[in-house]
C-alpha cells in the first residue's frame, strides 16, 4: 500500500485496494463460468456503492435484505435485487417488490401474506435443512429454535405454482468441503420438491477467494449438482469472498496508559464501533508488523513492547489483547488492521459520537482517493 503525507492526514481511515478488489471480482467470475452458477454480491458484507461500477464490469446483480439494500440495488448498482427478509410489512412490502427481480419468503405465513403482491417477482423459500457446520452461535442460522426458514416436514407435497425457487443459507467463511458435506443434507431433505422449482439460491458464506478454498472441490461437486438437475439454476450470494482481505483501517495511537502493569495504547478509533465483528464474533485481527499474543498472565514472562489496544469510546470493553511490536510504541503511531472492508464498513456505528473513519479507495496507479470524509452533520442528522 502506498504510504505518504496524503494517507496520514486522512486517518483514520478504511482504504479499499482496487488492485486486491480486482483481482477477488476476476476469480469469482472465473469460479461462476465454471460451476456454471451466478455469484451475486450481498449487500450485508459490503456496500460501498462507489465502488460498483467496477463491480459491474464482473457481475450482474446483487441480494439486499431490507428495503434499503434493494433500493442501493435498484438505484445505484443498476439492477434489481434478489431479496430475503426475515419478515417483510405492509408498508415496505411494495417498493421491496418494485426493486427486486427475486423475493424470497422467510416462512409459509408470510407467503400467504404478500406473494400475490410480490407477483411481480421470482417467489422463493427459504428452506432450513437443519444442519450446519457453523460453530459460533451468534452466526447459526440452523441452531434448534431459529428463526430463519421452513423445515422439510412443513412443506406440502405440492408447492404453490408461483414458488419458483429455494433459499438456502447456512454457511459462514465456509470451505467447498463444508458445501459438499451440506449439500447432501439439503439434497436428502429437500430434493423432493426440485422438480417443482426453476432455481435454488445456496445463499452466502462460500468463501472460494481464500487462499485454502478448494475450487476444483466445488467445480466437481457442482457439475455433479448440475448432472442431477439440470433444469435448476444456481444462485451463490457471498459477501466476505468479494472484499476479502481487499483492505485495512489505518489508525493512530493517540495516548498510552498502564494499569497493573498492563500497557494500553489507546486509539483514534474503536472496536465497538468500527470493528464490531472483532468483540461480537469474536475474532483477533491481523495488524501489519505486531505479533498477537496470549494475554501477560505472570511476571515471568516478558511485557517489552506488549500492549492491549484500546478503542476510544466510553465503553469498558472497548479493547482487545494483545500485541507484540518491534519497538514502544509513541503517540502519533500509525496503527494498521488489516483486512477490515467486509462485514465492518456495513456495521460501523456513531455510538459516543466518535469520528467516524474516513473511506478511501487506493487506486491500480497508486492514487489514494477519498471517497468519504465524515462530519459533526452525519451524527446529528442520524437523530433529526
Amino acid at each position: 500500500m502506498t504510504r505518504n503525507m496524503e494517507l496520514k492526514s486522512n486517518t483514520p481511515i478504511y482504504i479499499i485496494e482496487e488492485k486486491k478488489l480486482r483481482r477477488n471480482l476476476s476469480l469469482i467470475r472465473e469460479v461462476a463460468e465454471r460451476t456454471d452458477s451466478e455469484f451475486i454480491l450481498a449487500f450485508k458484507a459490503f456496500a460501498l456503492w462507489k465502488t460498483f461500477p467496477i463491480f459491474r464490469e464482473y457481475i450482474r446483480a446483487t441480494t439486499a435484505s431490507s428495503l434499503s439494500e434493494a433500493k442501493l440495488a435498484f438505484h445505484e448498482f443498476g439492477s434489481k435485487a434478489h431479496t430475503f427478509s426475515p419478515a417483510y410489512t405492509d408498508e415496505e412490502i411494495d417498493e421491496i417488490v418494485a426493486c427486486s427481480s427475486h423475493l424470497t419468503f422467510n416462512s409459509l405465513s408470510q407467503y400467504e401474506r404478500f406473494h400475490e403482491r410480490a407477483a411481480a417477482c421470482s417467489i422463493g423459500l427459504r428452506v432450513n435443512p437443519e444442519y450446519s457446520e457453523v460453530g459460533t452461535l451468534l452466526y447459526n442460522p440452523c441452531a434448534p429454535g431459529t428463526r430463519f426458514g421452513v423445515t422439510a416436514d412443513k412443506l406440502p407435497l405440492q408447492l404453490p405454482s408461483d414458488i419458483e425457487g429455494f433459499h438456502c443459507h447456512c454457511h459462514c467463511e465456509s470451505g467447498a468441503d463444508v458445501f459438499e458435506r451440506t449439500l447432501r443434507h439439503i439434497e436428502e431433505k429437500f430434493s423432493p420438491w426440485f422438480s417443482q422449482l426453476k432455481w435454488i439460491n445456496f445463499g452466502g458464506g462460500h468463501l472460494v477467494t481464500r487462499k485454502d478454498y478448494d475450487i476444483e472441490l466445488l467445480v466437481r461437486v457442482m457439475k455433479g449438482f448440475h448432472a442431477r438437475y439440470p433444469h435448476l439454476r444456481v444462485i451463490f450470494e457471498p459477501g466476505s469472498a468479494f472484499a476479502w482481505q481487499t483492505g485495512p483501517l489505518v489508525a493512530h495511537v493517540v495516548d498510552i496508559v498502564e494499569d497493573k502493569g498492563i500497557k494500553t495504547a489507546i486509539l483514534d478509533v474503536s472496536f465497538t464501533c468500527h470493528m464490531p465483528d472483532c468483540l461480537e464474533m469474536p475474532y483477533d485481527p491481523e495488524i501489519r508488523g505486531a505479533e498477537h499474543v496470549e494475554p501477560i498472565a505472570n511476571s515471568q514472562r516478558s511485557t517489552a513492547n506488549v500492549y492491549r489496544l484500546g478503542g476510544n469510546s466510553c465503553l469498558a470493553g472497548d479493547f482487545m489483547c494483545s500485541w507484540r511490536f518491534d519497538k514502544p510504541l509513541e503517540v502519533g503511531q500509525e496503527i494498521v488492521f488489516e483486512d477490515m472492508i467486509h462485514y465492518t464498513t456495513v456495521k460501523t456505528n456513531t455510538f459516543n459520537g466518535i469520528t467516524h473513519p474516513s473511506i478511501g479507495m487506493l487506486h491500480t496507479d497508486g492514487t489514494l482517493e477519498v471517497l468519504r470524509r465524515f462530519t459533526y452533520e452525519d451524527y446529528r442528522d442520524r437523530m433529526d
